[in-house]
């Protein structure tokens, strides 16, 4: 036992500081801007762990869940940008893009209560685009989100008078912004992930499951459906809404493009292809789903450097192989690359069948 958590501990020691090096390492040996990139697979790490307690945990096919991502985003750009002449300090928006996502979450689940699979998915789905619709002409009679434009100039993130767009010298090293936002989003990504395993853990967790497996006969063991269902909701879209802001600080540009359906059928392909209800997986197949596309789209260089000319459009063969690849995925690992061991049992017994 003490050699086991003597183990654990150097191996979370060096967990530790290979994601502490890694933004570092990445940006001296190819480029800031695949930091840039990381920065972004945290973001979707958020949002994967939050649609996983949704769906993954309590069994609810979400398909308009960006939706509580774009309340959070604009929830930091109305509040910290000239749009309205107010300048929040981070500290103070975050949380109310959260509960704001969280009362969108509860608004979305109540009228749902009493659907389950494909009706559900539907009515999720129909929710999204209309969240993205008002988003997108909120600008007449009374300019509220400036429309199709998008909202411009929002302020960088800062803490403390610290600013997360500006270059910063500490221990004789230089770094970017991409790094310094690299920080923060693994630290907030960390604290979430928490949560979710705490959630996983607890009387709600094991509830949630019951409610997955047969809705039915956990309403007759006592359980209360209808909270615990609002209570999902809530939880998946507060996640989604401090990503939300995190991304709104860290563009500086919000537009109702960047939150449309096809952004939620990425994140659900996420939990899908990492396996649903697991959290190393989930962060596995959000890591893999943005990380391989941008490796992907260096493919035009490679035909334009070879061949004279791009014979395969690099976006077209990005689509092809995700595609392919979730075929794939469906006929051979249908609990997904990293599944609970529930799942990976539940799979195995139904191959021995």
């Amino acid at each position: 036992m003490a050699r086991r958590k003597r183990s654990a501990w150097v191996s979370f020691t060096l967990l530790g500081a290979g994601l502490a090096i890694l933004p570092i390492l990445i940006e001296t040996g190819i480029g800031r801007s695949w930091v840039r990139v990381i920065d972004f697979s945290l973001l979707y790490i958020m949002l994967a762990v939050g649609l996983n307690i949704v769906v993954g945990y309590a069994g609810l096919l979400d398909l308009g869940y960006i939706a509580f991502y774009a309340v959070g985003a604009y929830c930091y750009a109305l509040l910290a940008s000239p749009q309205f002449g107010l300048h929040l300090p981070f500290w103070a928006i975050l949380p109310i893009g959260a509960a704001a996502a969280a009362l969108f979450g509860i608004l979305l689940g109540a009228p749902t209560l009493r659907l389950r699979g494909d009706y559900l998915a539907i009515v999720t789905l129909g929710f999204g685009e209309i969240v993205r619709i008002f988003l997108n002409n909120l600008n007449t009679p009374v300019n509220i989100t400036n429309g199709p434009q998008g909202i411009t100039l929002i302020d960088p993130i800062r803490i403390a008078g610290f600013s997360f767009a500006a270059k910063h010298h500490w221990l004789g090293l230089t770094f970017s912004s991409p790094q310094q936002y690299y920080y923060l989003f693994l630290t907030l990504t960390l604290a979430l992930i928490f949560v979710a395993l705490r959630l996983q853990d607890s009387r709600i967790g094991r509830a949630w499951a019951a409610i997955r497996e047969d809705e039915l006969a956990a309403a007759a063991t006592g359980i209360n459906v209808r909270n615990l269902k609002l209570l999902a909701f809530a939880m998946g879209a507060t996640f989604a809404g401090v990503a939300g802001g995190l991304f709104a600080g860290f563009q500086g540009f919000v537009s109702p493009e960047s939150f449309n359906l096809m952004e939620s059928v990425m994140i659900l392909c996420m939990i899908v292809l990492g396996g649903m209800g697991n959290i190393p997986g989930v962060i596995l197949g959000a890591t893999l789903l943005t990380v391989l596309p941008e490796a992907l789209r260096y493919l035009g260089d490679w035909q334009q450097a070879w061949l004279g000319r791009i014979v395969v459009d690099p976006d077209d063969l990005r689509m092809l192989l995700f595609g392919l690849a979730l075929i794939v995925m469906m006929l051979y690992r249908p609990a997904g690359l990293w599944p609970s061991r529930l799942r990976r049992r539940e799979w195995e017994d139904q191959r021995t069948s």
